[in-house]
């Protein structure tokens, strides 16, 4: 652990998680099952069977940017997730801006994933598949979102048991009705007219890359519960990992049970629908009810998830003194019952309701097209800085291969910005835009201030709060 002996947040949140539980909050957020049926669907139709080498690929990445979390998380384990590493180790500007990008980022995926729950209630009754069933969603959500941390990762591990469910319904239909090899995983191929597949480049499968990789995106999620988590210095880097392993193996498998089981591989690429095309080929109109549901109570646990998240990131930035002094008061303050942020998590549910309301759906998207690159590539700066400086929790994780992780996320983010300027540069010049608001209220509100953003050490795990920020 860090001896600089200096000033440490106080432990207002309640430690109250094992590992365990914080691994289940996590995969809820990431939502495996969510991503196999709204994110997979479109490598299949570009790539058909080339989408499991997709998915394999991005699950490299994806476990260079997980060491990059892993370690970063160990060494700062604070409920602000990137914003706090960003802050220390490449400048309080960026920290903010970060901050910023992660907010906005955040309650527009609550957004775009809650407007998805009605489509799949809509299988039991028509008249669900409308906005206001995400409004409820989000209302409901937002009030378990609100309850004390443990009773929360108990009710999103039940979801996540059923959200298990559905994807072995598909790995069992899939592969109880093999009916080609395993060699077309590693051939991309698209619809060229008809029902007749044709090979595409490799170029057009490294173009899909970042598609997978925003599938798997939620595992370093786990530090957002850091400051509730019994031993988190020690731990969290490790429930990020084993997070990120769960995520691959739930998402991977199904889709390589899919495609081996599809009756009709150019049937299940021109499907506007994969997965539910592959459920009523193979199971019947019933399995494709009972599986829908699933995915429906899959997205209401992903949206509880990731709006405790969000909750913690407000409360962070409320502590670290970013707004005006009334306001820091309310949103910093943890109800002495539950020991949760409730007015930061209930603030988080009125802007996503907002966001889903009057935002449309494609422009959401849009919005969050890129925002997940430029996170990444400020997690990579910062794990290239982490060894070089003191201060936080030391002698946690550490990454393998260091410094080559970072530089590969690094390498990989240029890639996928080049891509983006090439096709269309609309959602990184969001992402920019939300940083240069960061950057312009840190310089108007925030700089020179020394009553805001001292920036303490983390908590010790196993110690009550002794010094304040």
């Amino acid at each position: 652990m860090s001896d600089s002996g200096g000033p440490r947040y106080t432990q207002d949140l309640e430690r109250s998680l094992g590992i365990r539980e914080n691994i289940l909050i996590t995969l809820s957020a990431v939502t495996p099952a969510s991503s196999v049926f709204i994110i997979v669907p479109a490598l299949i139709a570009s790539l058909a069977g080339g989408s499991v080498l997709a998915m394999l690929l991005g699950a490299l990445i994806a476990l260079f940017v997980g060491f990059c979390y892993a370690e970063l998380a160990s060494r700062y384990p604070i409920s602000g997730a990137e914003y706090p590493w960003a802050a220390r180790l490449l400048g309080k500007p960026v920290g903010f801006a970060t901050f910023v990008l992660a907010l906005v980022m955040g309650v527009l995926i609550i957004a775009v994933i809650a407007t998805g729950v009605g489509p799949y209630l809509a299988t039991l009754w028509a008249p669900l598949d409308s906005p206001w069933t995400g409004v409820v969603v989000i209302l409901i959500s937002t009030t378990i979102a609100s309850l004390a941390i443990k009773t929360n990762a108990w009710v999103t591990g039940v979801c996540l048991g059923l959200e298990v469910l559905a994807i072995v319904v598909l790995v069992v239909l899939g592969l109880t009705h093999v009916s080609r090899g395993p060699d077309v995983f590693f051939v991309p191929q698209a619809l060229a007219g008809g029902d007749v597949l044709q090979q595409v480049s490799i170029g057009a499968l490294f173009s899909l890359l970042p598609v997978a990789l925003f599938a798997y995106n939620g595992y370093g999620a786990s530090v957002f519960y850091s400051e509730e988590t019994k031993n988190a210095s020690k731990l969290i880097g490790k429930a990020i990992m084993f997070s990120l392993l769960v995520t691959v193996l739930l998402e991977v498998v199904p889709l390589m049970a899919v495609i081996l089981g599809s009756s009709s591989l150019a049937a299940l690429a021109g499907s506007d629908a994969p997965m539910n095309y592959f459920l009523l080929d193979r199971g019947g109109a019933v399995v494709n009810v009972l599986v829908s549901v699933g995915i429906a109570v899959a997205i209401f646990n992903a949206v509880i998830a990731i709006q405790i998240q969000i909750g913690r990131l407000i409360f962070a930035s409320a502590r670290d003194r970013s707004w005006p002094a009334a306001v820091d008061r309310v949103l910093g303050r943890v109800n002495p019952r539950t020991k949760t942020p409730v007015v930061a998590t209930l603030v988080v549910g009125v802007l996503v309701i907002i966001a889903a309301v009057f935002i449309p759906f494609d422009t959401l998207i849009l919005a969050t097209g890129s925002a997940v690159v430029v996170l990444y590539t400020i997690v990579a700066l910062s794990a290239l800085r982490v060894r070089s400086v003191k201060g936080g929790h030391e002698g946690g994780y550490r990454m393998w291969l260091w410094p080559l992780p970072p530089i590969v996320v690094l390498l990989f983010m240029a890639y996928v910005v080049y891509q983006t300027v090439v096709t269309d540069v609309t959602p990184l010049l969001i992402s920019l835009s939300t940083i240069v608001i960061g950057l312009i209220w840190y310089a108007f509100f925030i700089r020179g201030r020394k009553d805001r953003w001292s920036l303490p050490d983390p908590q010790l795990d196993d110690e009550p709060a002794t010094s304040k920020s």
